[in-house]
């Protein structure tokens, strides 16, 4: 065997083992390593600010949302013009200025799990625990929808037991900030629901005040309307 060849040979063995170490030293992101990066950055977050979107059916809805860790939400809305939804963590009221009503129901916490409220700390904590993850169709950042130059990474998560609410919800999830951009669910009645989000903001300094809403006097006030406190 001559040098030159004894020289390849170690040249491309010597290859083939830094192309191993290479590839040994690169974390293997798996769906559930992924979701596990992304509930982490949400628990770094004390606040969030965000223009939300919500599409369920043929209703289309727009507002400003608020957030303050661990489970204070707000959505302001801008249509319909001036419907409120507050949860202070333990009372949820929606006001309804077309019909001058507010509704008001207890929220235990098994019960927190609204599409808006899912792309919160708290919120990924219960998708990781009840819901399996999968990439949609991998990794790689995708377009957010056809025509679009906004990149995401899409996650399935398909629920692991028949008392979820929905049957399969789909992350749609920044690649470079890991916050969520979309969430599309699809409910146990087969009704698709779509949150996005936009314009977000975090660790702003909000206060526990913007939480605290008084709805007109005039209003209309109807208790437990979801469920009574004890289903």
């Amino acid at each position: 065997m001559g040098f030159s060849t004894v020289k390849n040979r170690c040249f491309v063995l010597f290859f083939c083992i830094t192309g191993l170490f290479r590839v040994s030293a690169q974390e293997i992101i798996t769906a559930e390593r992924y979701l596990e990066m992304v509930s982490e950055c949400y628990g770094s977050i004390r606040d969030y600010e965000a223009r939300i979107v919500v599409h369920s059916g043929s209703t289309e809805m727009f507002g400003n949302l608020s957030h303050l860790a661990p489970s204070f939400l707000r959505i302001d809305f801008t249509k319909p013009m001036e419907q409120v939804l507050a949860f202070n963590g333990e009372m949820l009221t929606v006001y309804l200025p077309e019909y001058r009503a507010t509704l008001n129901q207890s929220i235990t916490p098994s019960r927190r799990n609204t599409g808006a409220n899912l792309a919160t700390a708290q919120g990924l904590i219960l998708l990781r625990r009840n819901y399996i993850p999968s990439f949609v169709t991998g990794p790689e950042p995708v377009p957010l929808e056809a025509g679009s130059d906004e990149m995401v990474v899409n996650l399935r998560l398909s629920r692991r037991s028949i008392s979820e609410g929905f049957r399969e919800i789909i992350l749609s999830i920044d690649p470079a900030t890991r916050l969520i951009r979309r969430i599309f669910g699809r409910t146990i009645a087969e009704v698709q629901v779509r949150f996005d989000f936009s314009d977000i903001k975090i660790n702003q300094g909000i206060p526990e005040q913007r939480f605290i809403y008084d709805s007109p006097a005039s209003a209309n006030n109807y208790n437990n309307f979801l469920f009574s406190d004890t289903d």
